[in-house]
């Protein structure tokens, strides 16, 4: 059955559990889902042999309204969206593995992406690079409604903060040239900092050994005027009011004085 939004994303999409993928509007235009599962990730795990849901997350990326999906090729910019499972990977919470977007051949750059939280609680946890010395390191906790902007480069991984409430389900602007390097990442048995479950369902972090000492921050999302986001409104609703919005995430050299002083 589908579940519905506490948040609602502007377009007629809800995701569905059994199975697990999303169940799309008239209006709306979405493919079958890609999912992931725990042996795909298990390298990237504290535990790798941890026990956990068969299937961890679906994605499905290049979503939309009818109306939109010639537009949308035309700016190359692409709408994915990604459901969870329910449950823990041992004592870590539901999570993707990590890794960096490749350099696009439409612009030369990797590129950012635009998270927009649904439904659970998220942590979007980032670090700078993926060499022995991670750099800063981010963890950004947001809520239904709230957006989490990652910048071009950056090593990101995305987590379902909260087992006591219904699984995280977001939408992300995106490169319609996407693609993901996760050598580095895997090189390294995964993030710089691990997040588990405490025996009250808080989340702590442990550091990585494989990388060099680090400092983690924990912080609520920044204000993200700058890159045109309005507190309360879709991410969605706002390209349909001005596509010209998002053209940074296809084409990231146009905010570049923003990417080298940015904030999570």
């Amino acid at each position: 059955m589908p579940e519905k939004f506490l948040f609602d994303p502007g377009l007629e999409i809800l995701p569905t559990t059994d199975p697990m993928g999303f169940q799309y509007g008239r209006d709306v235009f979405g493919p079958p889902v890609e999912n992931r599962r725990l042996e795909d990730i298990r390298n990237s795990l504290m535990e790798s042999s941890c026990a956990g849901p068969g299937i961890v997350y679906s994605i499905a990326m290049d979503v939309g309204k009818n109306k939109h999906r010639d537009l949308l090729n035309e700016m190359h910019l692409l709408y994915g969206v990604v459901t969870y499972a329910a449950g823990k990977l041992g004592k870590e919470p539901v999570r993707s593995q990590g890794h960096i977007h490749k350099v696009s051949a439409y612009s030369g750059w990797s590129t950012p992406e635009v998270y927009e939280i649904w439904s659970g609680e998220a942590i979007i946890y980032m670090q700078e690079q993926a060499e022995d010395q991670p750099g800063r390191c981010y963890a950004v906790h947001a809520k239904p409604g709230e957006v989490v902007i990652v910048p071009p480069y950056w090593v990101h991984a995305t987590i379902s903060a909260n087992p006591e409430i219904p699984p995280l389900t977001f939408g992300a602007w995106c490169d319609r040239d996407y693609g993901f390097w996760y050598d580095k990442v895997r090189a390294h048995n995964g993030i710089a900092w691990f997040s588990v479950f405490n025996d009250t369902n808080e989340i702590e972090w442990i550091p990585n050994p494989s990388y060099h000492s680090s400092e983690l921050i924990r912080k609520s999302p920044s204000d993200y005027t700058e890159l045109g986001i309005q507190k309360g409104k879709s991410i969605y609703r706002t390209f349909e009011e001005n596509p010209d919005t998002f053209l940074y995430v296809p084409r990231p050299q146009l905010k570049e004085e923003i990417w080298e002083r940015f904030e999570p």
